[in-house]
This record gives C-alpha cells, structure tokens and sequence, in this order.
C-alpha cells in the first residue's frame, strides 16, 4: 500500500491574500468553487491536479527561520528568467539567484516570506541535452 499527498499546508497571516497570490502563480491550481474564500477565513485553498488542495492555515505567529520544504516551479510556457521576471511582477522578492546561463535556480519568497524555487523550464532543459 502507498499513501498520495491529499494536501499541502502552509501558515499564513492572512490565508485569503495568500491563496489569491498563489493563484496567479500557479497556473494549474485553481479557486475552490464549491466554498470560494474569502476575505477573513481561517483556511483558505486551491484546489490542483489530482485532486490535492493547496491550503493556508491562519497562525498568529508570523516565519521566522528557512522554511523546512518548499515548492520548486518550472514554467509551463516562460523562460526560467521570464518566469522569476513575472512572478517577482506578482510581488514575490528575490532570496538568492543562483541562476547560470544554462543551469540554476532562482530562490524567491512569497509576501509573507515563504521560500520556493524557479527551475529551468521543460523547453529550456531539453535544449540543453540537444546542444
């Protein structure tokens, strides 16, 4: 037997704003319609492939230290570089940029401090090996 991850839970101060940014970073995760969130709940969430939800969870404390897992995207349709580009557009701040003209990765944090990573696209890295 195997267990599937049936959801993803970050802390947040404000779960409503947090799930509004993160959908105009994901592109495969969506609002839930059955219970939208809204402004002031406790958890709020997306809902993505597979059924798994993306949910953040109201705490009164706010991130202190690295986070101890974190997302890692790699574009669908952009450039790695276009990528960091749009989603620090989106309010994201730069950690570190461990970015090399054909290998690499971005570090950005979310507005409420959460680490993730932007990969090499699919594109990109297929142009690599053929090169």
């Amino acid at each position: 037997m195997t267990s599937r991850a049936a959801n993803f839970c970050i802390d947040a101060a404000d779960p409503f704003a947090q799930t509004m940014w993160w959908s105009q970073v994901l592109g495969d995760y969506q609002l839930e319609t059955d219970d939208p969130p809204k402004q002031g709940d406790e958890e709020a969430g997306l809902v993505g492939p597979n059924n798994t939800f993306l949910l953040f969870l109201k705490v009164p404390e706010p991130k202190t230290v690295k986070n101890r897992m974190h997302f890692c995207l790699r574009s669908t349709d952009l450039t790695r570089d276009e990528e960091v580009d749009r989603i620090l557009g989106l309010g994201a701040t730069m950690v570190n940029d461990l970015r090399k003209p054909d290998r690499g990765w971005a570090v950005l944090a979310d507005p409420e401090g959460n680490e993730f990573c932007v990969l090499m696209s699919d594109a990109e890295l297929a142009a690599r090996e053929d090169g």
